[in-house]
């Protein structure tokens, strides 16, 4: 049994839509949301032909880092089944260090020296952070897998048999194939 082009489209739309509107949920209640580029870089792609469709998410970057967390340089235990490993040398050269600079500035976050009692400069906690995440990883938070996921087990049975889909290489190949920011 296959589907038509307009229902096959309007599954997808749907689909879409609640992904989308789930993982930004998700950011929201998971406190991942601090200045929104994550947010509102999430968008989605769908066209559809009689005997094919394609279906791309787009997202910054470091959005898939944070969806399925990175071993750390020294420790796997916070990310077991992460695909992603600091020190693999494949990443962006001080791009952790920037991100948690821009994070500790927003949220006006400081550690206090623990002789004098000072609030440390905003490098400086953001070194002992993004040295203490490089060692140990960071968690996965799940934000778009989840509710893609979900979503995959809500598709109707014969759009899952006319196009041959299996939920990883789905994933897989909608978020890799997402347009750039």
């Amino acid at each position: 049994m296959s589907m038509d082009a307009v229902k096959t489209e309007s599954t997808l739309q749907s689909f879409n839509k609640y992904v989308i509107q789930q993982a930004r949920t998700n950011l929201t209640k998971g406190r991942h949301n601090v200045d929104k580029k994550l947010y509102n870089s999430l968008k989605g792609f769908i066209s559809v032909a009689p005997r094919s469709f394609s279906l791309a998410f787009e997202m910054e970057d470091y959005g898939k880092f944070q969806d399925l967390g990175v071993k750390g340089k020294f420790s796997s235990t916070k990310a077991p089944n992460s695909p992603f490993k600091f020190g693999s040398g494949t990443g962006q050269k001080g791009g952790l260090t920037n991100g948690i600079v821009n994070w500790v500035t927003k949220k006006r976050f400081q550690f206090k020296d623990r002789q004098t009692g000072k609030f440390l400069s905003y490098k400086e906690t953001a070194n002992l952070i993004s040295r203490s995440i490089y060692r140990t990883g960071i968690k996965p938070t799940e934000f778009f897998s989840k509710p893609f996921n979900n979503a995959f087990k809500k598709l109707p049975d014969d759009l899952i048999e006319a196009y041959g889909l299996d939920v990883e290489t789905f994933l897989q190949y909608t978020i890799n194939n997402g347009k750039k920011s």
